[in-house]
């Protein structure tokens, strides 16, 4: 589920970042995605976050 929500974020950074969005958009979304992806890293056991 986690991840799910990182791929969308990630598609939507993306598109903003295509269609020439503001700076602060663009920013916003990559400290969102950022925190997602740190919460995932938190939230997977060790054992399979190194395999």
């Amino acid at each position: 589920m986690l991840n799910d929500e990182i791929c969308k974020l990630r598609n939507k950074l993306n598109k903003s970042i295509e269609n020439g969005e503001d700076y602060s958009v663009i920013y916003q979304l990559s400290v969102e995605l950022d925190e997602l992806i740190a919460k995932y890293y938190k939230d997977t056991p060790k054992n399979l976050s190194e395999g």
